[in-house]
């Protein structure tokens, strides 16, 4: 009984090794020839089509939220001229990577795993090694590329849509100052903050597609079993991702001091 429970217990460390190693294979196969490009431009569409449209619906009271929360605060203080600056931190550093890589997450990576593990249990990829070709050079590289790609631009145009979204209700809302929204952006942030944030959207981009392609090469059990992919996938990537930009952001805050008004 007592070996039965720590096999249990030291399950996910087997996991969590295993998912390292396949991250490790697609990061490999990356470099290999040829590449898919018709793949990865299939992928890349598909993503952006399914996740273009919530993820600037989403960017809106996103930025709104924190416009609000950011100016009501700040507004105590008697420093409403930090307004626009507080909110375009919060959106760049965090909001917008963050909301672009549930997004990813939710739509494009549960459409992977389920694709991927319908492929696995109707036997695909087992007739695709048979054959002589990876699985992971023919189709985990190229969706792992398109997360990453689309994951960039969608996280600057939730940066755009969010600030701006900010800005209005600012405005509208909290009698904000328009010129003293805009021209307070560059009172606190700075270039380095835009570079942490599309670093940040990259690497959830490359956590949500690796996670969903693992779970779908993986899936076992017929239609529930990819079912059950689906959801491990989303609930793992989440995890992870939470998790990375703790990790990401301490990094950051030791590395580039902050701007000082």
């Amino acid at each position: 009984m007592s070996s039965i429970t720590a096999s249990r217990a030291l399950a996910p460390v087997g996991t969590a090794g295993k998912l390292f190693a396949f991250g490790l294979d697609v990061m490999r196969g990356m470099f290999r020839r040829p590449f898919q490009m018709r793949e990865f431009i299939q992928q890349a569409w598909f993503i952006a089509s399914v996740t273009i449209i919530p993820t600037a619906l989403v960017a809106i009271p996103f930025g709104a939220v924190i416009a609000l929360q950011v100016g009501g605060l700040i507004k105590q203080f008697g420093a409403q001229s930090f307004t626009g600056s507080a909110a375009v931190l919060a959106v760049v550093r965090e909001a917008g990577p963050i909301a672009t890589s549930l997004l990813i997450a939710g739509a494009a990576g549960s459409a992977i795993a389920a694709d991927l593990g319908a492929r696995k249990i109707r036997e695909e990829l087992d007739a695709m090694m048979v054959l002589g070709i990876d699985p992971i050079q023919r189709l985990v590289v190229p969706r792992v590329l398109a997360c990453m790609l689309v994951a960039f631009f969608l996280n600057g145009l939730v940066s755009v849509v969010g600030v701006s979204g900010g800005y209005v209700f600012n405005v509208v809302l909290q009698d904000g100052t328009p010129g003293s929204y805009i021209a307070s952006f560059t009172a606190l942030a700075q270039l380095p903050d835009l570079w942490q944030g599309m670093l940040k959207a990259l690497v959830f981009g490359v956590i949500a597609a690796v996670v969903a392609c693992y779970k779908g090469m993986n899936a076992a059990g017929g239609p529930k079993g990819v079912g059950d992919a689906v959801n491990e996938s989303v609930v793992v990537t989440f995890m992870l991702l939470f998790i990375v930009n703790f990790v990401m952001s301490a990094i950051y805050f030791q590395l580039v001091p902050p701007k000082t008004g």
